[in-house]
């Protein structure tokens, strides 16, 4: 598998590239399968969401991807109701943000190496903690 383009985080103001796909899981947890066009190597699920931590909760803000059929996915699409943003209540887990500069290049989903990771663990939703990973030692910082 080529590697993947991430997904995008807005965490303290700033836009990072994530390497977790909280969306997924919502699929996956609803049974939902949608058909989208995948155009490009490096996107196999056909999509790329648009993520924000705001006063340490995680809200899905943006769906960027068409159908087979070509018509643009909204978010509203899977959450009705919900046209500009949607809680993430259904993801726990930890989503990762690669830091730095790429120390290994793996072309493989999201196996590449960077000099740090930021590692967020998220529950129901909600931000239990913030860790920053330093790669050339395996240590938090």
């Amino acid at each position: 598998m080529t590697a993947q383009f991430g997904e995008k985080l807005i965490i303290d103001g700033e836009s990072h590239t994530m390497m977790t796909q909280p969306l997924a899981v919502y699929f996956e947890l609803s049974g939902v399968k949608p058909e989208f066009e995948v155009s490009n190597t490096a996107l196999w699920r056909g999509y790329v969401g648009t993520w924000e931590v705001l006063r340490e909760r995680l809200y899905l803000l943006k769906i960027s991807a068409n159908y087979t059929d070509r018509t643009s996915a909204k978010l509203e699409d899977f959450f009705p109701g919900y046209p500009d943003r949607v809680f993430a209540h259904w993801y726990s887990g930890t989503i990762r943000i690669p830091q730095g500069n790429i120390v290994k290049y793996v072309h493989m989903g999201y196996e590449s190496v960077f000099e740090q990771d930021l590692i967020i663990r998220i529950m129901k939703g909600c931000v239990v903690s913030r860790d920053i990973i330093d790669n050339n030692y395996g240590v938090k910082v």
